[in-house]
């Protein structure tokens, strides 16, 4: 029987990059009643971010912290923002890891994991791997 390393889970949050994170908030808050959390920085990954909570799943709105960061550089190519990334959960991101290296798929960055807006580990991977689309994986314990 083939050992399974690692399935995805559900569908954790959507992330769409923005240019100004408090003007795309209040649209998202005053058009669809949209609750939203607190603005929170997060230096390691140069960005700062709100979530949009909904009953099956979040949106994540990411601004830059700084023209170094990853968000500034998709801003660039898409000045008014768009969606940036799909986050899945992962019950054991070190199985997960494992198992997208066996089959060749890159994690992006050093390879490590970083600690995402929720205070849990993730790692993000390289979107040619993955049609196109950058895909983070979240462990949830």
């Amino acid at each position: 029987m083939k050992e399974i390393l690692s399935e995805i889970g559900r569908l954790n949050h959507i992330a769409i990059a923005v240019p100004d994170i408090e003007k795309a908030s209040s649209i998202w808050e005053n058009a669809l009643g949209a609750n939203i959390t607190s603005t929170q920085s997060l230096p390691e990954h140069g960005v700062k971010v709100v979530f949009i909570e909904s009953p099956n799943t979040k949106v994540e709105l990411l601004e830059p912290l700084t023209n170094q960061s990853p968000i500034s550089k998709f801003l660039e190519r898409n000045p008014n923002g768009g969606m940036h990334h799909i986050c899945y959960e992962v019950s054991n991101l070190e199985n997960a890891a494992k198992k997208l290296k066996s089959v060749g798929a890159k994690i992006l960055g050093d390879g490590f994991p970083k600690i995402g807006a929720h205070g849990n580990p993730v790692i993000f991977l390289n979107p040619g791997d993955f049609s196109g689309t950058l895909i983070e994986l979240e462990e949830i314990k």
